[in-house]
């Protein structure tokens, strides 16, 4: 069944916007009465029906919803520095939407490459991420935030995972089940000797996801898979 995104849905009837009634009737040629499901991104679940299949205005009908639907026990946060290629850093997006996380917070670092992001893009590609995964929450996209500004706003149970020798725990034993976790993940260049040590100041946990070297947005879906797994 075909998912839509209706971020503002309130009633028992819905008008899709012009985007995805074209998409609704010119490309997957949707009809009266086929049903559709449609997410909110807050948590519910709708199961809908084509009354008007108008390829600028298509109306439905809502049948039933369901609430909190496949709600985590958990909330999992990422902090992550975007890499210079932007199509990695969407491709991380993508597939920690999936798999599941409620917000991802990138990191400007003193060893960043890119600098800027453009967050209507990105926000694009954690919609479709949503629908093809049928999440009905939507993870929440901060602004490029930058390493010092992050350390002022810190949830508990914050770790770091960098690359820099030293006694780390893996993050498999250090994330607990039902309990919520955020992830620090570094640049490429990994984060600088000075941003570590301001870390572990502030009794950041450093831990470790496994021996082998990965990728910055490798290293945030290993993560973020390692947590949902752990909460299963």
């Amino acid at each position: 069944m075909h998912i839509f995104y209706t971020p503002d849905i309130q009633e028992h009837e819905y008008t899709l916007n012009e985007s995805e009634s074209k998409h609704a009737i010119r490309v997957l040629r949707l009809e009266e009465g086929d049903k559709v499901k449609l997410i909110d991104g807050k948590g519910t679940l709708y199961e809908a029906v084509i009354a008007v299949p108008h390829p600028k205005r298509c109306q439905l009908v809502v049948l039933n919803s369901t609430q909190e639907f496949e709600k985590p026990p958990f909330q999992l946060q990422i902090a992550i520095a975007p890499t210079k290629n932007i199509a990695r850093f969407e491709w991380f997006l993508e597939k920690a939407t999936e798999i599941g996380i409620n917000r991802i917070t990138p990191l400007l670092c003193a060893n960043s490459e890119r600098k800027a992001i453009k967050t209507d893009r990105l926000e694009k590609v954690i919609v479709a991420a949503m629908k093809q995964s049928i999440k009905a929450y939507k993870p929440v996209l901060d602004p490029l935030t930058g390493f010092k500004d992050f350390l002022n706003t810190i949830p508990e149970n914050t770790c770091i995972a960098h690359c820099e020798d030293g006694n780390k725990e893996l993050l498999k034993n250090f994330c607990q089940s039902n309990q919520d976790i955020t992830i620090m993940i570094g640049p490429e260049g990994d984060f600088s000797p000075k941003e570590i040590e301001k870390a572990m100041k502030m009794e950041i946990k450093p831990v470790s996801l496994g021996n082998a070297r990965l990728r910055t947005e490798t290293a945030g879906v290993v993560a973020c898979h390692t947590c949902n797994l752990i909460n299963q």
